[in-house]
């Protein structure tokens, strides 16, 4: 069986727009980590995130990056929830509209991050505060 070109593309694209949670922390620990961007809820951020990430909800990157994130060949990271959300792609594609030009995107999102064990900064909260709120 020979592989098709368009399979042989598609991977190389995602290796090339992903980066793994493994990767992110080896550049973390390293001090050489990019510019990483919660895409999720203020909800969301405020219950915990990724450490040193920086918060910018989906539906505000086209106005706040050129602001937080001056410098647009900055290297850049996005997450989202997880697998099934969409609000991390649809960041970097703004990113990459607005004009950077080194996006990736976090594989498995928030949930791969802190499915691998990952540290994850928290804010205090109520223990006993719903959470439902949080897929926002």
């Amino acid at each position: 069986m020979t592989n098709s070109h368009s399979a042989m593309d598609y991977f190389a694209a995602k290796l090339a727009y992903q980066m793994s949670p493994e990767d992110l922390d080896d550049a973390q620990l390293l001090g050489a980590a990019p510019i990483v961007v919660d895409t999720r809820s203020a909800t969301a951020w405020s219950h915990s995130h990724i450490p040193y990430a920086v918060h910018i909800p989906a539906a505000e990157i086209g106005v706040r990056a050129p602001l937080d994130i001056p410098d647009e060949d900055a290297d850049i990271v996005v997450y989202s929830w997880g697998l099934g959300s969409v609000d991390a792609a649809r960041a970097a594609l703004t990113l990459i509209r607005l004009g950077y030009t080194r996006v990736r995107e976090l594989s498995g999102g928030f949930e791969g991050w802190e499915g691998h064990g990952f540290a994850v900064e928290t804010a205090e909260r109520d223990p006993f505060a719903f959470t439902d709120s949080l897929a926002g």
